[in-house]
């Protein structure tokens, strides 16, 4: 089976209304909505190094989609559409079957649409997607924002993947393999909240990057951190140390004023909302257990480690 036979065989379905030209040809076409931004993100997912190299194949191609997702709604903006650049070692029919069927089901659980890419073969197996989407002209959610005052929240649950990662077999290893973007969340708080990152490579590491680019600081209630029954049975510093350094996630965390924040619950939400702390003046990230110093070391993850 050639590139374009893999191609049509299981990358080609056609494609919405809102896109003007996708797979099979040299480039997609998209017309911008009115008094829209297009933002654009990309994420490499490498075998054994991004997912357990038995992971299914159906959840291999919804992660590759929805880690890109999340990243969209990071800056409050609605996902259109995804590029794949796909490297196989070998054509394997089934593995394709599986991967395609994860990525097109995360596509249409969110709207979203395949218009194009690239296949190739390579000793590894690589997997790199670049999702698009659309906010409002200055409307997007950045790192950037946040303001001293601000209640640090975070959605979901944190954790989970690290302890799933752990305990392969464990009902945890869903929230590994099968991420969840927060898609409507992040439109939510357009508007509302301040500074905001997806929780990717674990929560401390990911709030740091919002208190360097804000030059803030922030205390973080460490019995505030939202983690599963599981991570309640671990002793506390265990517990800390999947919340605040496990990564994969994907969850947002986010920066909002009190009264937007009061705001935020009077809508409808489709995930809970935790606050953990807030944002201070005095820089770096502190932590507190019942309000009291808590010095706790932690080591997100490293891409070059």
């Amino acid at each position: 089976m050639a590139e374009f036979s893999i191609i049509d065989t299981y990358f080609n379905r056609k494609n919405g209304n809102s896109v003007d030209l996708g797979v099979g040809d040299d480039s997609a076409l998209l017309t911008p909505p009115p008094q829209q931004q297009l933002v654009i993100c990309t994420d490499t997912l490498i075998a054994g190094r991004h997912y357990p190299l038995d992971t299914s194949p159906h959840a291999i191609g919804w992660k590759s989609v929805a880690v890109n997702l999340s990243d969209i709604a990071a800056m409050g903006a609605k996902p259109h559409s995804i590029l794949l650049a796909l490297s196989l070692p070998q054509i394997d029919n089934d593995w394709l079957k599986g991967f395609s069927q994860g990525l097109y089901d995360c596509c249409d659980q969110f709207g979203v649409s395949l218009i194009g890419g690239d296949t190739t073969q390579s000793p590894h197996l690589t997997i790199s997607v670049t999702a698009l989407g659309w906010v409002d002209i200055g409307k997007a959610v950045p790192r950037s924002g946040a303001q001293v005052g601000d209640y640090i929240c975070v959605s979901g649950q944190v954790g989970d993947a690290a302890f799933g990662l752990r305990h392969l077999g464990h009902p945890l290893q869903q929230r590994l393999d099968y991420p969840t973007p927060r898609c409507q969340l992040g439109q939510q708080l357009k508007g509302l909240a301040h500074s905001m990152i997806d929780v990717s490579d674990g929560l401390a590491q990911d709030l740091g990057h919002i208190l360097a680019a804000s030059q803030v600081g922030a205390e973080i209630e460490l019995n505030q951190l939202p983690v599963d029954a599981a991570l309640k049975k671990l002793q506390q510093e265990t517990q800390w140390q999947y919340a605040l350094a496990g990564g994969d996630d994907y969850e947002l965390c986010f920066t909002i004023s009190p009264q937007n924040y009061e705001a935020l619950l009077q809508q409808q939400l489709d995930i809970n909302i935790s606050k953990i702390g807030q944002i201070t003046k005095n820089l770096g990230l502190t932590f507190l257990k019942n309000g009291v110093d808590c010095p706790i070391q932690f080591h997100g993850y490293q891409h070059f480690a």
